[in-house]
């Protein structure tokens, strides 16, 4: 299976394979885009089964693109990694269609029970 990763901070776009690696997922290919728009033309060509985003980037932020995702109707499975997830934003993406909001700190066990039932 095909991950996109979708985060303005190289760092955290490490601190995201890495525990996708720990929590068991080593075998999927990954791809990185630093922000939603270069993420828009990314899923377009590699096609992912699942994108884990950052909400907060320049150019396009997290939920725009899952809105750009929606309006062209591509329906790839979309969850959100991020540094802050209150209960508006939570309730923001899931009406917009994210699967998930996963916020820091998270771990591999995060991971395996968001990302688990998606990946097989």
């Amino acid at each position: 299976m095909k991950i996109l990763v979708v985060d303005d901070s190289k760092m955290m776009r490490m601190m995201v394979r890495r525990t996708l690696r720990q929590a068991g997922f080593e075998n999927h290919t990954v791809e990185e885009a630093s922000n939603g728009k270069e993420g828009l033309e990314l899923v377009k060509s590699f096609k992912p089964d699942l994108v884990l985003c950052d909400w907060n980037m320049p150019e396009m932020t997290g939920i725009e693109l899952l809105k750009a995702l929606k309006a062209e109707g591509i329906g790839v499975k979309f969850g959100f990694v991020t540094s802050e997830g209150t209960d508006e934003m939570r309730q923001t993406a899931a009406v917009n269609g994210a699967l998930f909001l996963i916020s820091k700190p998270f771990n591999a066990d995060t991971f395996q029970e968001k990302l688990g039932p998606l990946l097989g």
